[in-house]
């Protein structure tokens, strides 16, 4: 059996914490990293986030995507740090991006900053009367601002992993690509997308799966094959 790889982040994408516990039952030792989102905090998701981290000794990234005023940002984040997480979502706008790092403090909660939601293309973009421009250059642009307002790493997109992973803003600095499908699988609402092994190559130091993991027959074979298409990367 494949050893843990916290390369490896799944989503639990489920309805409740109960659901989220059986699937990082089932999956036992062959996961370490999870997320939970937006998705399932009315459904004890703090808790379980709580739970895992420290019950079951697993790392845990609460993708939260905070946009408010500093004020608000500083104060959210102050609370979540408290639980000794490791992983915690703003939108990359740098006023958001600052004001998370106060909120962070000295703990261990790094502070990742979303460039642009892998859910999204060009025309959605422009539907959202964002700036006009090639969407790879957007997003690096962003992350750079990002970097320089202070935050630990970034999430992006399998296709922009290896542009951001170049900036000179980025030494040092963390990469999570969400919107990874192994091969095979339905993309479902995700538009940029890629399979594990290239999200890594491209320069991504976590991948994050959801659903191909959660919805499979089998969620700890899903997640095996994924170590295996990983392993020596």
């Amino acid at each position: 059996m494949l050893p843990a790889d916290d390369r490896l982040i799944v989503a639990l994408d489920v309805p409740n914490a109960l659901a989220g516990l059986e699937l990082a039952r089932v999956l036992g030792d062959t996961v370490s990293f999870y997320k939970i989102g937006l998705g399932m905090l009315t459904g004890g998701g703090l808790a379980l986030a709580n739970e895992l981290k420290q019950e079951h000794g697993k790392r845990m990234f609460l993708d939260m995507k905070f946009f408010d005023i500093g004020a608000t940002v500083t104060s959210a984040v102050r609370g979540i740090a408290q639980y000794d997480l490791d992983f915690l979502t703003v939108h990359g706008d740098p006023h958001v991006v600052r004001a998370a790092r106060e909120g962070a403090g000295g703990s261990g909660l790094k502070i990742l900053a979303v460039t642009v939601l892998t859910s999204l293309d060009r025309q959605d973009l422009d539907d959202g009367l964002m700036r006009a421009g090639d969407l790879t250059e957007l997003t690096l642009e962003r992350a750079a601002r990002a970097f320089a307002a202070g935050a630990d790493g970034v999430i992006a997109s399998p296709h922009e992993a290896a542009g951001i992973r170049a900036l000179p803003e980025a030494a040092g600095k963390l990469i999570v690509t969400p919107g990874v499908r192994p091969v095979g699988s339905a993309s479902g609402d995700q538009k940029r997308i890629a399979t594990p092994a290239h999200a890594l190559q491209s320069g991504a130091d976590h991948i994050v799966v959801g659903r191909p993991i959660s919805q499979a027959t089998n969620p700890r074979a899903a997640a095996t094959a994924i170590l295996q298409d990983i392993t020596g990367i």
